[in-house]
């Protein structure tokens, strides 16, 4: 029986008869592209998850009572003006570090009395070294995840309506002894089949930092305003791309697929986008778009991504080996916090 068969879990370096076994959990791509642990300075690792956010319900991306839009060109060769939908960056992280939050607390890696979100930062956790905090004179971490603000492919107006909202009475009406209530108010949502082309960089990798925050891209399922009856959507991966630098904006991406589209005639306005033809413009436009850049990249798009893709499912979707990844993630993150975060625990005098 050789020492790998001695092992309860995967991903966890453990020393067996003075003989250290270090255990990766993905198999299908080369574990160069990974650090061993968070280091202290950046040291120009990347990691880009390519992600397609599909609206699945009548979200709302707002701010002061009106749906984020911007007045951008319409694509990187079509240089008419449109209002597109913005997503901005917040409405994207925050559901999906929450996502990971509750992971870490339903396996007991984390509770709500220690770690409250932008309450009280217990800050030697997966969440808070990956995600980031900033607690006063407490002490800080910046974000290894970026992510920016994305477009919709398809004009404002193409990709909202209104809808008239009210509150009636118990018995269903609007009226009460004869007086009509006021509780009705008009929203602007966003229609479902809304694509939203996002990338979300991770910098500076370890595979199991890798593995939580794509976990938390896959499953978080809800964004913008919280509410119990709205706002689902799905992330669709078309890819990952690792690098030694920061690749093409959220924008250029949204106007390159735009162009592609417009080009095959698969625009098909007012209609909803076919997702199909939506991936297929994304992973063209991706391809193109890495080819014009001067970084050191390796890509896996469309059928190279398919094997990394369904191992991470694969990982994920077993309770034993996602108990594993967060256990990794929360030790390195533990080292991480005693030796660059937490400050020297002060020494009693020595008595003269």
């Amino acid at each position: 029986m050789s020492p790998r068969d001695l092992i309860p879990w995967r991903g966890v370096t453990y020393t067996i008869t003075n003989l250290e076994v270090d255990m990766t959990f993905i198999k299908s791509i080369n574990s160069k592209f990974f650090h061993q642990e968070f280091p202290y300075k950046p040291m120009g690792k990347y990691v880009h998850f390519l992600t397609m956010r599909v609206t699945e319900s009548y979200p709302l991306f707002q701010t002061d009572g009106e749906l984020n839009k911007s007045r951008v060109r319409a694509g990187v060769v079509d240089k008419a003006v449109i209002s597109r939908l913005s997503m901005f960056k917040r409405k994207q992280s925050t559901p999906e570090r929450l996502v990971g939050r509750e992971l870490l607390r339903n396996y007991g890696l984390m509770t709500a009395e220690e770690c409250e979100y932008n309450v009280n930062f217990a800050m030697n956790n997966p969440d808070c070294i990956i995600y980031g905090f900033a607690i006063g004179d407490s002490g800080s971490e910046k974000s290894k995840v970026v992510v920016d603000t994305a477009f919709s492919i398809t004009s404002f107006d193409e990709s909202h309506e209104t809808f008239t909202l009210n509150a009636p009475y118990e018995n269903g009406t609007m009226s009460k002894q004869g007086e009509v209530t006021s509780r009705i108010n008009q929203q602007d949502h966003i229609r479902p089949q809304v694509f939203f082309p996002s990338i979300v960089t991770l910098k500076d990798p370890t595979e199991a930092s890798f593995l939580y925050v794509f976990n938390n891209i896959l499953r978080t399922r809800h964004y913008g305003a919280q509410t119990t009856r709205t706002g689902r959507v799905r992330n669709e991966l078309i890819g990952v791309v690792f690098a030694d630098g920061e690749i093409t904006s959220n924008l250029r991406w949204t106007q390159a697929i735009y162009d592609a589209m417009k080009a095959n005639d698969t625009l098909h306005t007012p209609d909803p986008l076919d997702e199909d033809e939506v991936m297929a413009a994304a992973r063209r436009a991706l391809a193109d778009l890495m080819s014009e850049e001067f970084i050191v990249h390796t890509d896996f798009i469309g059928d190279d991504f398919i094997p990394l893709l369904n191992e991470v499912k694969g990982l994920t979707g077993s309770e034993e080996n996602l108990k594993a990844i967060l256990q990794q993630a929360d030790a390195e993150a533990k080292a991480y916090f005693s030796k660059y975060v937490e400050k020297p625990k002060k020494t009693a005098a020595k008595a003269g």
